[in-house]
């Protein structure tokens, strides 16, 4: 047996996509910039620190969390206003 058989196969080089989806790309999202009070950008570095999560996920944890908090009605109304919202930016 050669050696090429014996050897593990290469990968790619760089980080794998790491978005929301298979195969997506964190770097290819939308920006968002916000201003928060100092304790709360402190509060965000320590959740990343201690879960080993990347911020933008804690923040899109946080956002799905509030969304499910809602009464259902306000619910069903953020849901058609974001497919409406997705529809136009597409």
């Amino acid at each position: 047996m050669s050696d090429k058989h014996l050897r593990p196969r290469h990968r790619r080089a760089g980080r794998p996509p790491a978005g929301a989806k298979e195969g997506e790309r964190v770097k290819d999202y939308p920006q968002l910039s916000v201003r928060v009070p100092v304790e709360m950008k402190a509060r965000l570095n320590a959740l990343s620190a201690v879960t080993g999560l990347a911020q933008w996920r804690i923040i899109v944890e946080a956002i799905d969390c509030f969304h499910n908090d809602l009464p259902p009605t306000d619910r069903e109304l953020v849901d058609g206003l974001s497919q409406r919202l997705l529809r136009t930016a597409g």
